[in-house]
């Protein structure tokens, strides 16, 4: 299993744009052969950090889910919510191995 571990920076006053693009995507990990773990957003106090975390079973499996990006018309769409509204300003992906109890 491998996790990817989105580290965003977003606009603060584009929150709501941001939990849709969150919905979206969480919907098309899930349908797509992953296990999205869920959107960590900011709780208390002005924050423009969050997190996004889901596991594919291989690397082989999310390259594959990847090779949507840009051709599916549903990723088109839901980059369209993060393009138009600027909800995010940068991002960081790194993969991670979960090491569970």
């Amino acid at each position: 299993m491998i996790t990817c571990v989105v580290d965003y920076v977003i606009d603060p006053g584009e929150i709501e744009a941001f939990e849709r693009f969150a919905r979206r995507w969480m919907d098309l990990v899930n349908r797509n052969g992953g296990t999205h773990h869920g959107y960590f957003l900011p709780a208390e106090g002005a924050s423009d950090r969050a997190l996004a975390l889901f596991s594919f079973p291989s690397l082989a499996a999310y390259e594959q889910y990847r090779t949507l990006f840009g051709t599916d018309p549903e990723f088109v769409e839901a980059d369209r919510i993060r393009d138009e509204s600027g909800c995010v300003l940068r991002y960081d992906r790194s993969f991670m191995r979960p090491l569970l109890p």
